[in-house]
């Protein structure tokens, strides 16, 4: 599969692999149609807005304490306290998250994972990459995939149909909060493709790096060695070209 990449005329310096990133693209793509979608859509039109909230901000606390974690290792003490005082106060005040008690006093959640912590610690991003099922993801992104799946409290839970069945609530619920994102950019982008991966190359390259850092910056793309041509030689008030130096 990767034997295929050099078949992109004008690749993208941050995706060598397009060609076999494509092809998950649309693998994911075709899953998603053909189960999430369907499956989501039902959920968000049968299920009380009410019970999806609690559903979301359940998994949402869940997702704080590992963020607390990341967020210690990271230095960023600050939004670590916040991280951990929204654990506290929703898994007692909320009813183990169901309410989202936190948000009331302004306690803001900060979302950090592993690879946002290998970041952090000052190590690329490397090659963008999708993931089948996963979807969108980088290099070293994926090194830290199973880090953040081992340290999920959902893959703790026994037994394993409750497990599960959570895996499944969670996937549905968070696929459900994305159905509108969904149509917008089936409708705007061109390329859905090219405009993915450079919104999630963007976004994670947001919230690794300060607003200060260069690095936050996408880098533009690279030049095709053969479109760099000299410029033109430049005439003199005669009308005559130019003469080279020394000339």
């Amino acid at each position: 599969m990767l034997a295929g990449c050099a078949t992109v005329p004008h690749p993208n310096p941050s995706d060598p692999w397009e060609p076999m990133n494509r092809k998950v693209s649309q693998f994911n793509d075709g899953l998603d149609a053909m189960l999430l979608r369907p499956v989501a859509t039902i959920y968000k039109d049968h299920v009380p807005p009410l019970v999806r909230t609690g559903v979301a901000n359940f998994f949402g606390n869940l997702g704080d304490m590992w963020s607390f974690v990341n967020s210690s290792l990271q230095g960023r003490m600050q939004d670590a306290a916040e991280n951990l005082a929204r654990v506290q106060l929703n898994t007692i005040w909320g009813v183990f998250g169901i309410f989202d008690v936190a948000s009331e006093f302004n306690i803001e959640r900060h979302r950090e994972d592993f690879g946002q912590t290998l970041g952090r610690w000052g190590i690329g991003s490397g090659p963008y990459l999708v993931l089948p099922f996963f979807g969108p993801s980088t290099l070293r992104d994926t090194v830290a995939l199973p880090i953040d799946r081992q340290a999920d409290l959902v893959s703790r839970i026994v037994p394993y149909n409750t497990r599960y069945s959570l895996y499944t609530l969670r996937a549905v619920s968070q696929r459900s909060n994305l159905l509108r994102a969904g149509a917008v950019l089936e409708e705007a982008a061109l390329d859905k493709y090219s405009f993915t991966r450079d919104a999630h190359l963007q976004r994670r390259r947001a919230e690794i790096y300060q607003p200060d850092d260069p690095r936050r910056d996408v880098p533009p793309p690279l030049p095709d060695a053969g479109s760099i041509a000299a410029p033109p030689p430049q005439a003199n008030p005669a009308g005559q070209p130019a003469s080279a130096p020394g000339g």
